[in-house]
């Protein structure tokens, strides 16, 4: 019983200075605050960082394939980070919700991809790095008969690759 007391009360003391903070610096051993952790959301230079920080999607209104305001100051964004990172290319998907028919919103899609892919070519990000795919309704974000579910599916993404012969 002692063993096993003795066992527990060191496992808390391990546990508790693993959480302290820095005694040197004052911040957290495990996540020092600033610290850049190469190919995480905080390194700028990922594309966890391009995902998550800038922003991979837009969303458009009902029936719609033109850039709201919000949708432009993330394609900025992007365009700028795509110019600083010329090793990376985008594939741009147009996505639509489930209401309207397949030919219908494959179309709209392509129109959403292509209005999103001439935002990029304008703002200096050059046209061969940049391909469009439409998806239509075929790969929904959320799965529900409801306008907050249609919301996320009306978008373009822009996922990134290897640039070509990198």
């Amino acid at each position: 019983m002692k063993k096993i007391t003795l066992a527990v009360m060191l496992v808390s003391a391990l546990a508790l200075t693993a959480c302290s903070k820095n005694r040197f610096n004052g911040t957290d051993g495990a996540n020092a605050a600033g610290a850049i952790q190469p190919g995480s959301a905080n390194d700028p230079n990922s594309p966890a960082y391009f995902n998550q920080t800038i922003g991979d999607r837009v969303l458009f209104a009902v029936d719609q394939s033109s850039l709201s305001p919000e949708a432009q100051s993330i394609l900025t964004q992007q365009a700028s980070w795509l110019s600083n990172h010329p090793a990376y290319s985008a594939i741009i998907e147009g996505h639509a919700d489930e209401q309207g028919t397949r030919e219908y919103n494959v179309a709209l899609g392509a129109r959403r991809a292509s209005a999103v892919q001439s935002f990029l070519i304008e703002r200096g990000v050059a046209p061969n790095r940049l391909k469009t795919v439409s998806y239509g309704k075929e790969r929904p974000l959320a799965v529900c008969s409801e306008e907050s579910c249609y919301a996320q599916n009306r978008r373009s993404v822009t996922v990134l690759t290897s640039a070509a012969g990198s």
